[in-house]
């Protein structure tokens, strides 16, 4: 069964906390413990999202990385959400606590993780260069690219591939494609074909969603009235993981 699942901004506009942190909801749902993987450690915002506060400094997922010994039950942070939990750097830690880290280091947290949840949703930095961009990748079972209505979205996830498959990563896990905040502009989703992925889900723009999230809530569970088209996407991808239909056609609706 594949377990983990990550998430790659491929340009601006998109906002991966948003999705991984609803989408994550919807998983715990189903009775499947989740844990959520926050990777951008220079600039952590999930525990936010989550309602959950944030890790004190060398704690959280710097404690894990560096010290092999340390308990997982310590760091991984339950949120108010059952089957929900997070796992998530401190804002506190210097940028420099990073920087020595390397795949093994990265592996091992993420294999621990894999045999402790049934899901694992990873918020991967586009940042090719940093272990953390491409390690997480390399642990991915299956991956999504996060894009908006932007001309340059397709050509960074072909570069992004490219470079990918450069470096010995099998990009192709990856060639599925999330658009975020879509505002039905005259653009050509078609581009994305040309760059080798797939729409696997299309979700509006929403204010409610994000304004909620300024609150630490989830838009899927606590708004008083959810966009249909959003939460259509959402579960979309919750049910494609929660069967376990890797591989399959996941074609969207794009209309």
């Amino acid at each position: 069964m594949y377990r983990i699942y990550g998430f790659v901004p491929a340009c601006d506009m998109v906002d991966n906390a948003l999705l991984i942190s609803n989408l994550g909801y919807m998983l715990a749902r189903r009775g499947l413990n989740t844990c959520i993987l926050d990777l951008k450690v220079f600039y952590p915002n999930l525990y936010y999202y989550l309602d959950v506060g944030p890790p004190a400094k060398e704690s959280g997922l710097i404690r894990l990385l560096k010290n092999d010994k340390a308990d997982f039950r310590d760091e991984i942070r339950a949120t108010p959400h059952e089957h929900l939990y997070v796992l998530t750097p401190s804002p506190y830690d210097l940028f420099e606590e990073y920087f020595d880290l390397d795949f093994e280091h990265l592996d091992r947290v993420m294999t621990t993780l894999k045999q402790l949840f049934d899901i694992v949703l990873v918020d991967i930095p586009n940042n090719p260069p940093l272990e953390f961009c491409l390690g997480a990748i390399r642990n991915c079972h299956v991956g999504f690219f996060t894009a908006s209505e932007r001309l340059e979205a397709a050509g960074h996830i072909a570069k992004f591939m490219e470079y990918a498959a450069s470096v010995g990563i099998r990009p192709a896990k990856f060639a599925n494609v999330i658009l975020m905040n879509v505002q039905h502009l005259h653009f050509d989703q078609r581009v994305f074909k040309e760059a080798g992925v797939r729409i696997a889900a299309v979700l509006p723009m929403v204010g409610a969603a994000a304004a909620l999230a300024l609150d630490g809530k989830l838009y899927v569970k606590d708004a008083a009235l959810v966009n249909k088209a959003f939460r259509k996407g959402i579960e979309r991808i919750a049910e494609w993981i929660a069967s376990d239909r890797m591989g399959g056609n996941l074609d969207a609706d794009t209309g």
